[in-house]
């Protein structure tokens, strides 16, 4: 059989991967711990599962308009208005299958054969990926744990070429962690106030988690806001991942031609699900708040357990649920059978020797990196780094 060539342009996000090998290995009776997949090990809170059980009551189980519900969108305003400061209207939000979704929509509306998409790294696995989909080139800027992990204004300045359409990035940052400053946002916007035909793509999904202050939204400067794309949902701040609900906030224009994209993939989102999301986005915030409380001692956890691993240079993550090391200290070495040559065989290793999941860096752009999740439980996280801190002892 002949399928589409399509299909070699891109490649399977290494996050399922890595999770699906650790389904494979616990389906033959191991005990593998999961630091791969990006997914808060909480159950949704429970006026929000109350919600959804009265919208099925109340029989919302009919085909939902493409862009999502008017009070859905409505409460999207609200919250934009509530936490951001941001003034947008029902027109500009369409609501998606997931922000992956609404990421998609954006970039196969966006991007034509040979646009330029501007990336820092590290990036999520999934930005390149759905570049490539639409035929567009990616544009890599790199940033290091010296700079935080993030870019400078002069690095994207010199990014930029008459066929940039584009720039994509996410505040706090999955891998990193890093999180922009107001300060440094405005100094990336200045560069934006040159170049008006770019538009600017901010993943605001990790919101909520936040160690070090207010988020803040590169959206809030009035004169760029409408080339500005917010990307947004449910997954990371409320515990509903398995929900599948993102959203956009653009102008009209962009709003639209998501939505023309989105009617012939999809059409609307699940209506139980748009239901229970009024009351995410409109209700009380404290079940998310308790989340964040308990991701901040899981990450003085996780950073104490990996000063004790000889080798590993680790930043310290501002934001999200990650910690991303770099871990080339490792490369050369072996334990007389395995040889260490780069991140996939350092994260096969672990999962092999340790039975613990990860995710390698050079699919977020950063190949002496290596992704490890603290969305786990304190108990899981410190058998993880016993494991892993054997593990490692081995190789010379």
């Amino acid at each position: 059989m002949q399928l589409s060539s399509r299909l070699q342009k891109f490649n399977e996000p290494e996050t399922l991967k890595m999770a699906k090998l650790g389904r494979e290995l616990r389906a033959k009776g191991i005990d593998v711990i999961d630091l791969s997949l990006g997914e808060p090990d909480f159950d949704t809170p429970t006026h929000i599962k109350e919600a959804a059980v009265k919208a099925i009551h109340d029989n919302w189980s009919h085909y939902t308009p493409v862009s999502g519900f008017q009070d859905l969108r409505e409460a999207v305003c609200v919250k934009l208005k509530r936490d951001n400061q941001l003034d947008y209207q029902p027109e500009n939000i369409v609501v998606s299958t997931g922000a992956k979704q609404s990421l998609a929509n954006l970039i196969l509306a966006l991007v034509e054969d040979g646009d330029e998409v501007v990336i820092p790294t590290p990036f999520w696995v999934t930005y390149s990926e759905l570049v490539k989909i639409a035929d567009g080139k990616v544009v890599t800027v790199q940033s290091t744990p010296e700079s935080d992990f993030k870019i400078t204004p002069a690095q994207l300045e010199a990014a930029i070429t008459p066929k940039t359409k584009a720039f994509l990035f996410s505040s706090p940052c999955n891998p990193s962690g890093a999180v922009y400053t107001k300060a440094e946002l405005e100094g990336l916007a200045d560069v934006f106030r040159k170049h008006p035909n770019v538009f600017i793509i901010s993943d605001e999904i990790y919101e909520y988690i936040n160690f070090v202050g207010k988020h803040e939204s590169i959206a809030q400067f009035a004169d760029i806001k409408d080339r500005v794309i917010i990307v947004n949902g449910l997954s990371k701040g409320y515990a509903m991942t398995g929900w599948r609900l993102g959203y956009i906030a653009a102008n009209p224009t962009v709003a639209k031609g998501c939505e023309k994209i989105q009617g012939q993939l999809t059409s609307g989102t699940n209506s139980i699900t748009q239901k229970a999301a009024v009351e995410a986005l409109t209700g009380d915030l404290k079940p998310s708040m308790a989340m964040v409380e308990e991701f901040t001692r899981r990450r003085s956890l996780v950073l104490d357990l990996v000063k004790q691993v000889p080798g590993l240079k680790c930043f310290e993550p501002q934001g999200a649920f990650y910690i991303f090391p770099d871990v080339s200290y490792y490369y050369g070495k072996s334990d007389g059978q395995t040889i260490i040559t780069n991140a996939s065989d350092f994260c096969m290793y672990l999962l092999n020797t340790a039975h613990v999941s990860s995710v390698m860096g050079d699919a977020f752009g950063e190949p002496k990196c290596v992704r490890f999740s603290f969305a786990n439980s304190q108990e899981n996280i410190k058998k993880a780094w016993s494991r892993i801190t054997d593990a490692l002892a081995k190789l010379k």
